[in-house]
């Protein structure tokens, strides 16, 4: 396959991001496009050491430790959808916030996917900051999925 787009998708291990990661790679593969797999790694705040807790780990470790949860969940979506291995893709884990680290890395892609964390009847029709900062301020389309409405997408003008 020889990619002619981008997809963009934000993973953090959760199962959340583990749906994004399906619906994403059968866009990619959809639109015969990369997928890129876009994890932010958080980085404590280091002047906490001054004030007695724990020694903290090193931003490399912790940029190393999310770029390997990020190709471990992706893995275990391949496990469970061999059709999907035909995808290709590059995984990337860059530090700072969710929000700015997604819609940065989005720039130019033809969209970018995210999981819903829903919380609760109410709570669950909200969008969350990280959802709601890359709708605000993403270039590209972006596209919210839930855990339990992984499909494959329809394609245009088609009826589902």
């Amino acid at each position: 396959m020889n990619p002619t787009g981008t997809v963009v998708v934000g993973v953090d291990g959760s199962p959340e991001s583990r749906a994004a990661i399906e619906y994403a790679m059968r866009e990619a593969l959809r639109r015969r496009a990369w997928l890129k797999v876009v994890a932010a790694a958080q980085l404590p705040e280091y002047w906490t050491i001054a004030y007695g807790t724990a020694e903290l780990p090193s931003p490399q470790e912790i940029i190393a430790d999310t770029k390997r949860i990020a190709r471990e969940t992706l893995d275990a979506v391949v496990n469970d959808h061999p059709e999907l291995a035909a995808v290709e893709f590059g995984i990337e884990a860059i530090a700072g916030p969710p929000g700015p680290v997604l819609v940065e890395a989005s720039e130019g892609a033809d969209v970018l996917v995210l999981g819903h964390r829903g919380r609760g009847a109410v709570r669950s029709a909200l969008l969350g900051s990280v959802g709601l900062h890359t709708i605000l301020h993403a270039t590209c389309p972006v596209t919210v999925v839930r855990p339990t409405a992984v499909a494959e997408p329809v394609a245009a003008g088609a009826q589902a």
